[in-house]
Formats: C-alpha cells, sequence, structure tokens
C-alpha cells in the first residue's frame, strides 16, 4: 500500500540529524511510525545499569519532543513486538541502524528473517561508526588487535567517513494513538528517586541539542591544547561526548567532520588529530567487539586465565568504590563517578590500574561497577578499556607497567583542584601534602581538619608493598607458558 506506514526503529541513535535510518524512511514518502524498545529480555545481563537508565529515560523524553510527540514506546522483547505493531498498524518495513553487540546481532538477525517470511521489508544501515568492524581488516582478511595500525593503515587509509546526513523538517508520522506505552512505565528511573539520580542530571543536558552544544563548546574551549591538556583532569580539554556518542544523541560523524573543520580552520592539526584518534579508539573498541565477541567476560589473552586474581567482593572492593582507598587521586575518580557518571579518561586509567594491580582484583568488577554507574557504560568500550588496562586484552598495556597513583597524581593534578573538588576533607591541605596527607606532621593534619582513619582513611595497602606482590603474580603466569 502506497501510504502504508514504515516503522523506524530508534536504538542507540536518539537523534533526528545524521540518522540514516529515518532518512531513507523519510525519502520514501511514507507516514513514519518512531519506535523505541527497552529489550531487557535479550539483553540479560547486559541490560542498561542504573545510570545510564537514568540518562536514558531522559534521553527518550527529549526525542519524544523533537518528534512532536509521536515516539512509540514498547517494553519486551523486541522479536515479538516489532512483527505484532508490523500487523496492527498495517506498517510496509522496518528501517533501524545497526548495533554492534553480540545479542543484538544476534537478535536482529532473528527480527529480519521474521519480517522477510512476512514480506516485510527490513533494512539496516549504519548510523553508529565511522568504519564497520568489517570493512577494517589486514591485508590478508583478519582483524586488527593492535590499534595503530588499525587506525593509521586500516581507517586512515579507508574510504572517508560518510558525511553527515541534515536534520529533517517536515516528518509526516502514521497514526500513533493507543499504541505507546507511557515512558514511566518503562521504569528507567530509581524507584526511590532521591538525590543520586537528580545530581547526575544536573551535571547535563541530554538531548540531542545539548549534544551540539557540548560539541560545540569543546571545539571553542578544549581542542586547542587537546592533546596534552586532556591528561589533566582539572582542565576544559575533554570532549565529554561519551555519553552522548552511545546514545546516539550525536553521530561519531558529526563529532568527526565538526572537529576537522574547526582544527584547520584554527591551525591545530596536532590536536585535531589526537581527538579524531580518539573517535578512532572507540572504532577500534567496537571492531574487537564484533571480531572477538568473547572479550565481555573472557581474557583475550588467554595466559591471564589463571591468573591469581581476588574475584570476591571483598572490603576492599567497598573501599575501591566509595572512594575510600587512602589514595586522594583514586578516591576522587571513585566519587566524581558516583556524583557525575563520569570519569576524567586519565583517572579511568589510573583508578583501573589501581583495582587490578594494587588490589589484585579481577577486572571483571570495575567492569561491572562501571557498568552501573557510567551514563557513556558501552559494551565495546567498557570490556576493551577494562582489559587493556589489566594486560589481558588487544594491545594491552603491559601488566608490569604499574601505574604509581602519586606520582600520577603529583604530574595531572598538581595544584590538586581536582583532588579539592571530589575530595573535600583534603582541601584544606598545602599541595606539598596533599598526594600523600599520610606523609603530613601531625600538627598541618590538625591545623587542616584530617584525621587520618577517621574522617579520611590511611591508604588501603601501600604502593611498593602492592607492586612487588603485583609483578610477582605476573610472574607466575610466565611459568604457567613454560609448563
Amino acid at each position: 500500500m502506497k501510504n502504508a506506514p514504515i516503522i523506524v526503529w530508534f536504538r542507540q541513535d536518539l537523534r533526528l540529524s545524521d540518522n540514516p535510518a529515518l532518512h531513507e524512511a523519510l525519502e520514501t514518502g511514507a507516514p513514519i511510525l518512531p519506535l523505541y524498545i527497552l529489550d531487557d529480555a535479550n539483553a540479560a545481563q547486559w541490560k542498561i545499569g542504573g545510570a545510564s537508565r537514568v540518562w536514558l529515560h531522559h534521553a527518550l523524553a527529549a526525542l519524544n519532543t523533537d518528534l512532536a510527540d509521536n515516539l512509540i514506546l514498547k517494553i519486551g522483547d523486541a522479536r515479538d513486538i516489532i512483527p505484532a505493531l508490523t500487523k496492527e498498524t498495517g506498517a510496509r518495513g522496518v528501517y533501524w541502524n545497526r548495533c554492534y553487540e553480540p545479542w543484538r546481532i544476534a537478535r536482529d538477525k532473528k527480527i529480519k528473517s521474521t519480517l522477510e517470511a512476512d514480506k516485510i521489508e527490513a533494512k539496516s544501515f549504519n548510523g553508529s561508526l565511522l568504519w564497520e568492524p568489517w570493512t577494517v581488516l589486514k591485508k590478508d582478511g583478519t582483524p586488527y588487535k593492535v590499534f595503530t595500525p588499525y587506525y593509521k593503515r586500516g581507517c586512515l587509509g579507508a574510504t572517508p567517513p560518510r558525511t553527515p546526513l541534515s536534520r529533517p523538517t517536515n516528518i509526516i508520522y502514521g497514526e500513533t494513538d493507543g499504541i505507546s506505552s507511557a515512558l514511566d512505565t518503562l521504569n528507567l528511573l530509581p524507584r526511590n528517586q532521591g538525590t543520586w539520580d537528580k545530581a547526575l542530571v544536573a551535571h547535563w543536558d541530554i538531548s540531542e541539542s545539548g549534544a551540539q552544544k557540548r560539541l560545540h563548546n569543546f571545539l571553542d574551549d578544549g581542542l586547542a591544547n587537546y592533546k596534552t591538556g586532556r591528561d589533566h583532569p582539572a582542565e576544559n580539554n575533554t570532549s565529554r561526548l561519551a555519553a552522548y556518542l552511545h546514545s546516539g544523541l550525536i553521530s561519531p560523524n558529526q563529532a568527526w567532520y565538526a572537529a576537522q573543520e574547526r582544527g584547520t580552520a584554527e591551525g591545530w592539526e596536532n590536536d585535531r588529530d589526537h581527538f579524531l584518534s580518539e573517535l578512532g579508539w572507540r572504532e577500534f573498541s567496537y571492531a574487537l567487539l564484533y571480531h572477538f565477541p568473547t572479550i565481555t567476560w573472557e581474557n583475550l589473552q588467554k595466559r591471564f586465565d589463571d591468573f591469581p586474581w581476588i574475584t570476591e567482593d571483598s572490603e576492599e572492593l567497598k573501599r575501591w568504590k566509595r572512594g575510600q582507598t587512602g589514595y586522594p587521586i583514586v578516591d576522587a575518580g571513585m566519587r566524581e563517578l558516583y556524583e557525575t557518571g563520569y570519569m576524567h579518561n586519565r583517572v579511568r586509567m589510573i583508578v583501573g590500574s589501581f583495582l587490578v594491580k594494587h588490589m589484585l582484583t579481577h577486572w571483571h568488577k570495575g567492569e561491572e561497577w562501571f557498568w552501573d554507574c557510567l551514563l557513556d557504560a558501552d559494551l565495546a568500550s567498557n570490556s576493551a578499556s577494562w582489559q587493556w588496562i589489566a594486560g589481558c586484552g588487544a594491545d594491552a598495556a603491559p601488566y608490569f607497567r604499574i601505574f604509581n597513583p602519586i606520582l600520577q597524581s603529583e604530574k595531572f593534578d598538581k595544584e590538586g583542584a581536582y583532588i579539592r573538588r571530589f575530595v573535600p576533607e583534603l582541601s584544606d591541605l598545602p599541595n606539598k601534602y596533599l598526594h600523600t596527607p599520610w606523609e603530613a606532621p601531625e600538627d598541618i593534619l590538625k591545623k587542616c581538619g584530617v584525621t587520618l582513619g577517621q574522617n579520611y582513611p590511611k591508604p588501603m595497602i601501600d604502593h611498593s608493598t602492592a607492586r612487588d606482590r603485583a609483578l610477582n603474580a605476573f610472574k607466575s603466569t610466565k611459568k604457567d607458558d613454560a609448563a
């Protein structure tokens, strides 16, 4: 039927601009039925974490506003919902942008087969990546496992990313009355809403327009000196785009071309190129997940399967989560995570190294906590990055490279602005002792209102002791190799 609608299934692409599925559906001239499904049934253990659910609630509210209140919301198994909805609405097709998590790929294949068997058009597009995983391979057809050749030879040597599509101006909608569930029925917000979720959203404008503002604020104030400034958590040289990219409030193509244009115009080529390579790392993570789908749980380097990790939920793990390790830079990072749903990238490496090397705690425990607390919790990036810091993944940091949290703190938060913001009980300490409060004389601690072991903890483990223990544990994997 000529006027039969097309369902546009929104997933990790909650925007109108540069949305290939929406664009192609509109090109047909058919009325549009915008749809979002919260599919925890198929996600299983990878269902959206707590902080990401809060973000999703507000992102869907913003998208519905942009769609003139025509967004159809459903909760349940998409394999049942989509075929039923096509019958109910008489839809002639279902269009969507591809996702790359293993569970989504398996589910989407089944849905496509079901639709095609019912003579319903099922079309998918690339709306989330610059280069799809199967398009960037080595000359022998195998996937890359090292980032630099992947990005420089594979990505930069490939066809350039498509240019972004413009925002549609006139959308004709199909009949949606009585079809949609209310947003609140998705139960994305905590049951007992309190200060936690409200504090999270206070830091962000969770909308497509908010994503564009964030990008252009970064280009105005953060791109210059990005290459060096991005390592300093108190500086404004990070893009803070990860959550917007994950939920698709902005596309990587929009960020890629906007940064290219601005960086070239201003003569910031080095900073521009470094930012683009960070978008490349996101692509690399997705390529790893696509080609090695077990990295979500299994060590990519099998020698770590017998590593003597501590896997139980220990008291030390609880202290790490709460930001009570006694190392100010680690505690600042963990508190930033819980308070804002975000953590600076340099600090992510510091707290990750502390967990897996100082504490010998399995990277799974860190991955699980980040999954629940990060607004940008992304299965590809979270899995690849935790394996990287643990030394067991692709292109991994060598296990014996153990971050010294004291030196990292002194180097990247020299004046202590970041620590003072998130660990206010130490804010009156002079810089000399801020990074190592246990070294401060008692009279200075007393003057600054710090009582170690009471209002701020003593270090949970000595750095040198932890380093030696970690290296000895790593040596045991070498013995296993020799055997």
